[in-house]
């Protein structure tokens, strides 16, 4: 999630986890297929923002399912997909909800959904019992956790790698998020923050994501807050489950966690594991570099919109390769 303070306001197994094969086209380079997870997994927790105790199962789903989200403690509830445009709220979290039906939503999405991209999962159903996914500790570990123990198994369709073909800019205020095209196939990711909290500070991060980066340098990294607006949010019936076992507290120089950080800058490497699940909302993984500073969930999912608005600055790369490997 973002950090509980807004930057800027807007809305004990291990399981294999395998390397997708692909599909040869004449000889030609090859393009990775879709996964999914090779059995069900349970874990129960905390909701950051409610303190509900919340079930959640990640079942299988077929190719070309997608992600998506389903409240199993509301009847008849709709099917939330993962999805930029099903996005209702980005306060503090990224939320998914129905637009016909206000109680069926589900919010704290961006862990899960970065551990879902950052594993290379393009397929699951994600049924939860209550309004949003638990935090357990305020990072995306214990969902890589889970999804290693499930396992993963290759399905029969391609990937859809979603090209992002021109530049698009999205601002507010000192704040900005921009993708750029990137010719090599990968997700470029450069983000940088600044607070005048001491212990936080200018920081910055780059790299190229892959399950390798996400595991090693990102899904650690935890949640922050500073201590002077956490009775803000108490009062403002948010996080209700929030505790130093689940967020990092800052007091200007003081970081309050008796263990200290994870790593010197997990504040940038928490937003961009909080960019690499809310851009997994574009509905498959991007081709694109993306740029921003002192962005939160809002920016993400409007750059998304604006991205998909012109019909001009995408397209599926694994088309556009496949009709070049078979030429």
């Amino acid at each position: 999630m973002d950090s509980l303070l807004r930057e800027t306001s807007s809305s004990s197994v291990t399981a294999e986890t395998r390397t997708s094969p692909a599909f040869q086209l004449r000889g030609k380079p090859a393009f990775a297929v879709q996964k999914t997870l090779r059995q069900p997994i349970s874990a129960s927790g905390t909701g950051l923002h409610t303190g509900q105790a919340i079930r959640l199962v990640l079942q299988p789903a077929p190719a070309g399912h997608g992600i998506v989200f389903q409240r199993t403690d509301l009847t008849d509830a709709a099917p939330l997909p993962a999805r930029y445009d099903t996005v209702v709220e980005t306060r503090l979290s990224t939320v998914l909800g129905d637009s016909t039906r206000s109680e069926n939503r589900v919010a704290t999405i961006e862990h899960l959904m970065a551990a879902f991209h950052g594993c290379g999962i393009d397929n699951a159903r994600v049924l939860v019992d209550g309004p949003e996914i638990p935090v357990f500790d305020g990072s995306a570990a214990d969902f890589v956790f889970l999804l290693d123990c499930a396992g993963t198994v290759a399905q029969g369709a391609p990937r859809r790698m979603i090209e992002v073909l021109k530049p698009v800019r999205v601002e507010q205020g000192d704040a900005f998020v921009e993708l750029l095209p990137a010719s090599d196939g990968k997700l470029h990711l450069s983000l940088s923050i600044d607070f005048a909290a001491r212990a936080i500070g200018h920081q910055s991060c780059t790299l190229d994501l892959n399950s390798r980066t996400f595991r090693d340098q990102l899904a650690r990294s935890r949640t922050f807050t500073l201590r002077a607006e956490i009775e803000a949010l108490h009062k403002a019936g948010l996080a209700r489950g929030g505790s130093l076992d689940n967020a990092v507290v800052v007091d200007d120089d003081q970081v309050l966690n008796p263990g200290g950080l994870r790593c010197p800058d997990e504040f940038i490497r928490h937003k961009v594991m909080d960019a690499v699940g809310d851009l997994y909302l574009a509905g498959g993984p991007l081709t694109a570099h993306l740029r921003g500073h002192r962005s939160g969930h809002g920016l993400n999912n409007q750059v998304l919109r604006k991205l998909f608005a012109d019909p001009t600055a995408w397209g599926y790369a694994s088309e556009r390769q496949a009709i070049v490997a078979a030429a």
